[in-house]
């Protein structure tokens, strides 16, 4: 599965030559934005156990773990995770991190796309995400893409204003 995206910015799957980068990216994408669940070095996952997820990912018929590079350099990543427990198994919840200074170039877009069209053919329901009320503009992402609000955790983080902030959960419904 890959992508060109502009000139040089190619999406693919992750390959265990990516887990140093992605352990950097992880915490460097962590520091960059409150959009995200950690703050910068909280739940560090080491290259090791990048490596262990990529090995897993590949694996699982509902895992998914995507890659955007610069050059070579990865910039991006995605993963989808699925359900092992039967009664969840129609389903995958994904996230997006992308370095600060590659927004605005489509790659959100263009992997949610590549999400969407894995799912559709691994046969999966339903693709769920959260994402920080205040962040409005992956909110009419996922909107435009036919995400729709399922619900909102209150007071559910706190960022570094000391004040509580919401998470919306949204899903998008496939193969009915």
């Amino acid at each position: 599965m890959e992508s060109a995206i502009k000139r040089n910015l190619v999406i693919r799957e992750a390959e265990i030559k990516d887990a140093e980068a992605l352990a950097r990216l992880r915490v460097k994408t962590d520091g960059e934005t409150e959009y995200m669940d950690r703050e910068e070095r909280e739940g560090y996952l080491s290259p090791k156990d990048f490596e262990a997820l990529i090995i897993k990912d590949r694996k699982e018929l509902t895992n998914l773990c995507l890659v955007v590079c610069d050059k070579g350099k990865v910039v991006g990543y995605c993963r989808c995770e699925g359900n092992e427990l039967r009664r969840l198994s129609h389903q995958v919840t994904f996230g997006i991190a992308i370095l600060k200074e590659y927004w605005g170039y489509g790659i959100g877009r263009k992997m949610l796309e590549m999400i969407i069209a894995w799912s559709q053919k691994q046969e999966i329901h339903k693709i769920n995400l959260s994402v920080l009320a205040s962040n409005k503009r992956a909110i009419r992402l996922y909107e435009a893409y036919g995400f729709q609000i399922e619900g909102c955790l209150k007071n559910d983080k706190r960022l570094s204003d000391g004040e509580f902030h919401d998470t919306v959960l949204m899903a998008r419904f496939l193969n009915k």
